[in-house]
């Protein structure tokens, strides 16, 4: 039995996990999936000081009072980061990273840093999708889903996007990782346009399914598919 630990992305909570998880768990594993503070069923505690290390902590807490050992770290686009900063933090308890459709980030980076080319951050967009795009751009394509995710997405908190990551250590560095990406994902998402860069250097050494962003929630049999391998080292 392995024991996966969930991240989900920005704007997302636990509950993106809702069709995975039960797969999962008919394996045998063991499967948690926190919710980041601010967001799903803990947005009422979005704060103004809410950043980067309160979303390593909360994952971090995880860990340590569920007393989970060996875990696989699973982070979803903007998890990818979360997860990260977590081991760097603290990877005694963890066995391996995995990245769904995310990016991995470097020492002194921020979250921001990774959604757009530098001259763009600051700018506000001339025009903020819709949520039917939005939708859309995640790979919800089916009208029920798009309603039930639709009423379940919240703002990312913009501290959490903002504070630089501090990623120095050794043990943490050598942590096996597994990239697996989504082949419909939009071009201009933070996945592919590291997706892009790993076929740039010439090492692409990744996984793809040909899913839209939020894979888990369209496709999670597929998802599982290439998840349950991991828990067997």
């Amino acid at each position: 039995m392995a024991t996966f630990v969930l991240v989900h992305g920005a704007g997302h909570g636990g509950w993106a996990w809702t069709r995975l998880t039960p797969l999962l768990r008919a394996a045998g594993h063991e499967v948690h999936t926190p919710t980041l503070t601010g967001l799903g069923e803990r947005a009422h505690l979005a704060t103004g000081d809410l950043d980067m290390d309160t979303h390593v902590a909360d994952l971090l807490g995880v860990l340590f009072f569920e007393d989970l050992r060996d875990v696989i770290l699973v982070g979803h686009s903007y998890g990818g980061v979360v997860i990260t900063a977590a081991a760097h933090r603290d990877p005694s308890r963890i066995a391996r990273l995995v990245y769904l459709d995310a990016p991995l980030p470097q020492d002194g980076q921020r979250s921001i840093d990774l959604l757009a080319p530098e001259h763009q951050r600051e700018q506000t967009p001339a025009h903020a999708p819709s949520p039917a795009e939005r939708l859309a751009r995640l790979g919800i394509t089916d009208a029920a889903d798009a309603e039930w995710v639709r009423a379940r997405l919240r703002p990312q908190p913009p501290g959490t996007q903002l504070q630089p990551l501090r990623l120095g250590n050794a043990e943490a560095a050598a942590l096996p990782r597994t990239l697996v990406f989504f082949d419909r994902t939009p071009a201009n998402f933070p996945a592919a346009l590291y997706r892009r860069r790993l076929d740039a250097a010439g090492a692409p050494a990744y996984l793809v399914l040909d899913e839209g962003h939020d894979a888990m929630l369209t496709a999670p049999g597929r998802v599982a598919e290439l998840l349950l391998p991991l828990a067997e080292g």
